[in-house]
């Protein structure tokens, strides 16, 4: 029979989901806000939605980078660099001063900074349980999709309210204010993992 998962796994687990549910605000926040910033800078949709790319490509890389450095020293240095690099791109996105500034700002910090929120922070957990791996995968995983279920209707309001640099700027403070406490919870490094046929689960 495998072992019970380690102290603290799941403690581990809730923050895990709150800082990729948090931190699935840079997939989210740029898709709501293209109809206003098209207006804002005079651009067609199709024009606006190059920031989208750049979001994407910059989370491209961004996983493998921050998958790299959560191999080598463990997942709260990339948590970190990926905190900063969201917050203070939100609210660089949100002084842009033309839309090539806003693409660059959401795909060099904003993308890259979702990024190490998740497919890192999966990897990380699934080194933490054996018996429940598959569930606690499964629920990390779920962050950015709750971010979907969130974000969106969250942010539509405030960019209706208080508009979209305005919004920009609160997210990315909002991101830095959460974020960055939970981080320390995940320093401490997985346990090592059992081989051979005694790591078989059940």
């Amino acid at each position: 029979m495998s072992k019970a998962e380690p102290k603290g796994a799941w403690l581990r687990l809730v923050v895990a989901l709150a800082i990729s549910t948090i931190g699935g605000s840079g997939f989210w926040s740029v898709v709501v806000a293209l109809p206003a910033v098209a207006t804002a800078f005079s651009v067609t949709r199709a024009d606006a939605s190059l920031a989208y790319a750049a979001t994407m490509g910059g989370y491209a890389c961004g996983v493998v980078v921050m998958g790299r450095l959560a191999d080598r020293f463990g997942i709260a240095l990339p948590l970190a660099a990926g905190t900063l690099a969201l917050g203070l791109g939100d609210i660089a996105v949100g002084n842009a001063p033309s839309l090539s500034g806003f693409a660059l700002a959401q795909g060099l910090l904003v993308g890259v900074g979702s990024a190490a929120a998740y497919t890192p922070l999966v990897a990380n957990i699934s080194l933490w349980f054996t018996r429940r791996r598959g569930v606690a995968i499964a629920i990390c995983a779920s962050g950015n999709t709750l971010a979907g279920a969130i974000w969106p209707s969250v942010l539509q309001h405030f960019f209706g309210t208080l508009g979209w640099r305005h919004t920009f700027v609160a997210l990315g403070l909002f991101c830095l204010a959460t974020m960055l406490p939970l981080i320390p919870v995940l320093r401490r490094r997985p346990p090592a993992q059992p081989s051979g046929p005694a790591a078989a689960v059940p």
